[in-house]
């Protein structure tokens, strides 16, 4: 077979809304997200010297078993059990790194999809998610993309029954420099939320459902307004991280946002508009301004797939 390419989208939180702790430490999500067209692009190329090895276009990324590409294609090679498979493989990012958007979950995902029609190994989309969920919570997500529930960790799926993606422009910016660590979000969530965290399962469940059935999947497929974005994190992180307070105060300035939110555990951030247009005005209206406070700026569309052969 000659090159193949896969799309790795980005993705964005439309709701994130920390429930409690679970059994095994981790805290259990009621989330939606959503991918975006700002895509990275693996191409896979087989070998025969059973090896698996990348390249990426960024001098700061791992190409070692660190990276959860070469952790898929591995646990891909071992649940076939062909070690003779091998695999030449190059990343390209546009995706920005540690921000909150999925990249590294989306390539992880792309390498599953990818090697699995480059190898011939026959598995199913199941299956799929099933070794996606083992390599990390977000990328089972990024395996469909679209507009998706996501609960437990953010492994458990439930996909929005939407006609069509939502019609939504995204104006994302983030600061390069930036960062913020996920641990130590969810560490200071529980340290000024933890006496509210919800302690059953049942009380788990009517959250869910009071998501299910709320304002947000409703304005999703184009059937009322949309309500302000939820995320629990935001309320932690915007506090103590100076780019975020910058960043969220200038999108709250733009003109035709119809809501403004911080993505994941940040520091991406993101103001939702109703068409594309309206999000370019936006960006030209305010880059003097991001540029200024040293914020790189994409618009991107909502789109209705994850990891996707080119």
């Amino acid at each position: 077979m000659a090159e193949l390419l896969v799309s790795a989208p980005a993705k964005i939180n439309l709701h994130l809304e920390v429930l409690g702790l679970r059994p095994d430490g981790f805290h259990e999500l009621a989330m939606v997200m959503q991918t975006l067209d700002l895509c990275d692009t693996l191409s896979l190329k087989p070998t025969a010297d059973g090896l698996v090895q990348l390249r990426v276009d960024r001098s700061d990324l791992p190409t070692d078993g660190s990276n959860l590409i070469v952790k898929a294609a591995e646990l891909l090679k071992a649940r076939v059990g062909l070690p003779e498979l091998g695999v030449s493989m190059e990343l390209q990012k546009r995706i920005p790194i540690g921000a909150g958007l999925a990249g590294g979950s989306s390539n992880g995902a792309a390498a599953l999809v990818g090697l699995n029609a480059l190898w011939g190994t026959g598995f199913s989309q199941q299956q799929l998610l099933a070794m996606a969920a083992e390599l990390g919570s977000d990328m089972p997500f990024c395996i469909g993309g679209g507009t998706q529930l996501c609960f437990g960790r953010g492994e458990v799926l439930e996909p929005v029954p939407l006609e069509q993606p939502p019609s939504l422009a995204v104006l994302l910016i983030k600061h390069p420099e930036a960062s913020v660590s996920t641990p130590w979000a969810y560490k200071r969530c529980r340290e000024q939320r933890g006496d509210g965290y919800l302690a059953q399962e049942s009380e788990f469940e009517q959250r869910r459902q009071v998501l299910r059935q709320g304002p947000l999947l409703a304005a999703l497929g184009g059937e009322a307004a949309l309500p302000e974005i939820r995320n629990d994190l935001q309320g932690v992180v915007e506090p103590e991280v100076e780019s975020v307070r910058t960043g969220l105060a200038l999108l709250r300035r733009a003109h035709g946002a119809v809501a403004v939110a911080m993505s994941g555990s940040g520091p991406s951030l993101f103001a939702l508009f109703p068409d594309r247009e309206l999000a370019q005005q936006a960006q030209q209206d305010l880059a003097a301004d991001l540029s200024g406070a040293g914020f790189e700026a994409w618009v991107c569309r909502c789109t209705g797939s994850g990891a996707t052969l080119d």
